[in-house]
């Protein structure tokens, strides 16, 4: 089974830049922790990130429910230049509630000169049907919170222009 988290909004912004920053910035400065989710700290393993096939090794700063350090994989499965991203987490190095892996896209759509439609979603897959009241409180109250959270921290890298790390 799979839960769906969506959010959408429309910024001021160039569209490459919106497409790109999202997953060719610091991911430190994208995910920097809410509540449970513990801070990004660093990646390895990334030679190939931003190219389809590629991945990174991802790793937090220790929180109440990470132990620190190495903590999952992300995947780029797709890369339409200025459409779409879709990516995969997974490999998680510890329990999250039957969560197995995450897919998650990056939709972006320049609905006039400097305004781009932003569609951010993620698909959470999980095992386990005794524990679907709380993966649905999970994903629909905590995980669309963190989604707002990286999303706006996304918007501040596409306004202040923040180099890429990847090509």
């Amino acid at each position: 089974m799979y839960f769906t988290v969506t959010i959408k909004r429309t910024i001021c912004a160039d569209l490459d830049r919106a497409f790109k920053a999202p997953m060719l910035c610091d991911v430190t400065l994208v995910h920097t922790g809410f509540v449970i989710m513990p801070r990004i700290i660093g990646v390895s393993d990334d030679e190939d990130w931003g190219k389809p096939g590629g991945s990174k090794r991802i790793y937090a700063a220790q929180s109440i429910t990470q132990k620190g350090g190495f903590v999952s994989t992300d995947h780029v499965l797709e890369r339409i230049e200025n459409t779409r991203w879709k990516i995969r987490i997974d490999q998680f190095q510890s329990w999250m509630l039957g969560f197995y892996q995450f897919e998650g896209c990056w939709e972006t759509d320049e609905t006039s000169p400097g305004f781009v439609e932003i569609r951010y979603s993620y698909d959470l897959f999980a095992k386990g049907v005794i524990l679907y009241p709380f993966q649905w409180a999970f994903a629909k109250l905590f995980w669309k919170q963190y989604m707002k959270k990286v999303f706006s921290n996304v918007e501040e890298l596409i306004i202040n222009k923040t180099p890429y790390l990847y090509a």
